[in-house]
């Protein structure tokens, strides 16, 4: 296993504020659809008029969906990687140690989900990360057998749900603007009210995407292990950058611009995690194609996001709700007839806001607040089973 260099740190942190930023970019569009999440499902460009209007929202949400969930995934993946290296070498029971962190990802999640946002991915990623920190104490042979069984299983049941999106009728768009509208009229308390009631669907894509991220984790430990993010991974990321931004990217695109719902769904969950591998490869290159070399301005930001990831994942999901919906600023409803420069200003308003409180956070805190308290908590947890150990 490769040494950790300081470029290739350098350039995780940079992926991972990358990664959030982008999760963002997909959120915004929910966040400023007048009929929340259930309305974006029926009518994702509802509120756009005007053909050139319209193009230019299909195009930026074809720009980010899927790419930064397939992102995360796979740095989920790296770091994964890195703590079991890490426990193997202080003498850590594997998986038990990781268990820890991930119950404390899923609960953050939970209350993601319950207080802020119906479209919460911690709890997929901590539920995924427990099954990939059993599979890495297995055979390679029993992992390949696993990717390879998990890729074609969730190829399917895409192209089955892919298909039934073609032949059953979309649903009426008038819908999900009925009264009483929970998102623009409702009360903070009575959306929380409303992820209760609707559970099943609001947490059907952790579920729907379970192989998908176990492939994903998988393949962003094998190109950790394999050196990606260090000087002499050109190999690897080259073919990545070909791989995912030369191929999929155009079928991506193409996909989610002319194929409708369809195809929108159709991508977010085949072709846009490809062209995660190849987002991830280009970060990389240049993070170690100028070794030595400070970072610029925009490498030095994200990287603090990237230190503090989870903190401000959640600050960005609280913002923009605070910002769109009813029981805040109701800026989706407030301005509907112009939604697409209101959601690409939210989203920079909401970027820029993340990005000093990163700044100003790291100025004093070696990490972010849930960051540190989540280290408290894991090393407090691990800290009687080492007592134990040596008695």
């Amino acid at each position: 296993m490769p040494a950790p260099a300081p470029s290739r740190i350098a350039a995780l942190d940079v992926a991972r504020g990358l990664a959030i930023l982008g999760t963002l970019a997909t959120n915004i569009w929910i966040f400023s659809h007048q009929g929340g999440f259930l309305g974006y499902l029926t009518d994702p460009l509802a509120g756009t008029a005007g053909g050139a209007a319209r193009a230019a929202q299909a195009l930026l949400m074809a720009a980010a969906n899927g790419k930064f969930l397939g992102l995360l995934m796979l740095l989920f993946g790296i770091g994964l990687a890195v703590q079991h290296a890490s426990a193997r070498r202080r003498g850590l029971a594997w998986p038990r140690s990781y268990r820890v962190r991930a119950g404390i990802l899923f609960l953050d999640g939970l209350l993601n989900y319950l207080l802020i946002i119906e479209f919460d991915v911690l709890m997929g990623y901590a539920l995924t990360g427990m099954v990939v920190a059993w599979l890495v104490t297995t055979s390679e042979r029993v992992q390949r057998g696993v990717v390879l069984a998990c890729a074609a299983a969730h190829v399917a049941v895409i192209g089955a749900l892919t298909a039934v999106l073609l032949v059953v009728p979309a649903g009426d768009p008038a819908e999900a603007l009925a009264r009483p509208n929970p998102y623009a009229d409702g009360t903070w308390w009575e959306l929380v009210l409303l992820r209760l009631d609707a559970v099943v669907l609001f947490r059907a894509e952790p579920v729907l995407i379970l192989g998908l991220g176990v492939v994903m984790f998988l393949a962003g430990r094998f190109l950790w292990r394999a050196g990606l993010l260090v000087p002499d991974g050109g190999r690897w990321r080259r073919r990545l950058m070909v791989l995912g931004l030369g191929a999929a990217l155009p079928v991506d695109l193409g996909l989610n611009v002319l194929g409708g719902q369809a195809g929108a769904f159709f991508a977010r969950y085949t072709t846009a995690p490809v062209v995660a591998l190849g987002l991830l490869a280009l970060v990389a290159h240049l993070g170690v194609r100028r070794p030595g070399q400070p970072p610029s301005w925009a490498a030095r930001r994200l990287a603090e996001v990237g230190r503090t990831a989870l903190s401000c994942y959640l600050l960005q999901n609280l913002l923009a709700s605070a910002l769109f919906y009813g029981w805040g600023a109701g800026l989706a409803v407030a301005a509907a007839q112009h939604r697409l420069p209101a959601t690409v200003l939210g989203w920079l308003l909401v970027c820029a806001a993340v990005l000093v409180f990163a700044h100003l956070w790291l100025r004093r805190f070696p990490r972010g607040p849930l960051e540190e308290l989540t280290a408290r908590a894991a090393g407090a947890r691990r800290a009687p089973a080492a007592v134990a150990r040596q008695s």
